[in-house]
């Protein structure tokens, strides 16, 4: 699921895992550049650990 919120004015994205997700994963513009700056680190990361 994802969501958009905001936090002291500014833009969120907020990942959940289900509808009562107690700890979402949330960030901001600044940190959603980097995930895509990295993308392709971060896919061969999961692929390399996902047990």
């Amino acid at each position: 699921m994802i969501e958009r919120s905001e936090y002291k004015g500014r833009p969120l994205i907020v990942i959940k895992r289900s509808e009562d997700d107690k700890y979402p994963f949330s960030f901001g513009v600044s940190k959603a550049k980097l995930i895509l700056d990295n993308i392709e680190a971060i896919r061969k990361f999961v692929e390399e650990n996902d047990n």
